[in-house]
């Protein structure tokens, strides 16, 4: 586990709980020498996480495509800033840099970003573990709703498990370090995938 792709808001939140538990997040990934790959805004929890990365002396990478390098304030300080020409470009190389994906609380842009590499590991273009960081029950409405999807027989038992949940980021991680994909599409196997998604 080299490096992990945080999804998470570019406001702070309501409670000062979720901007606490971003530097925790951050303090562990330094702590176990695992890189920060994230959408390299410097406002909310995206410049809170990266601000500490930085300043633990790990290494953080930013994603930013150029619409948005005004808006979300592109984080000057980080060891590495790409400004890429879409959103599409900007989750394909996030999800190319990363051994891993965690959501924090955040907006729409979180969710759409955690269910799309949901989807793909549940197509089989990739086996890189999938984790919400849901801090002082932040998911829980999103976990219970996955387990109806699971109910109601449109998504499988064993999909809904590719959606990890942890509310301490030292669990999280560890969890991370001894990950072990073991669910495969039934669309596709490994070799066909390897040659999709690098």
């Amino acid at each position: 586990m080299k490096s992990i792709c945080v999804y998470c808001g570019s406001s702070p939140g309501a409670t000062p709980a979720y901007a606490e538990a971003a530097r925790r997040l951050a303090q562990e990934m330094v702590k176990d020498n695992i890189a920060l790959v994230y959408g390299g805004g410097n406002v909310g929890l995206m410049g809170i996480i990266a601000s500490e990365v930085m300043k633990l002396g790990g290494e953080a990478t930013g994603v930013i495509p150029k619409a948005l390098l005004d808006k979300e304030l592109g984080h000057n300080g980080l060891t590495r800033l790409h400004i890429v020409k879409d959103m599409h470009e900007r989750k394909a190389m996030m999800a190319e840099l990363s051994d891993g994906f965690v959501a924090m609380p955040g907006g729409m842009g979180t969710l759409e970003e955690l269910f799309e590499v949901l989807t793909w590991a549940q197509l089989g273009f990739h086996y890189k573990p999938i984790a919400l960081l849901n801090v002082d029950g932040f998911y829980n409405n999103l976990i219970a709703f996955v387990d109806h999807l699971v109910s109601q027989r449109f998504v499988s038992a064993d999909q809904a498990k590719l959606m990890m949940h942890e509310a301490e980021p030292a669990k999280l991680i560890e969890r991370f370090k001894t990950f072990k994909p073991s669910y495969t599409s039934k669309w596709m196997d490994r070799e066909a995938v390897s040659n999709l998604v690098r």
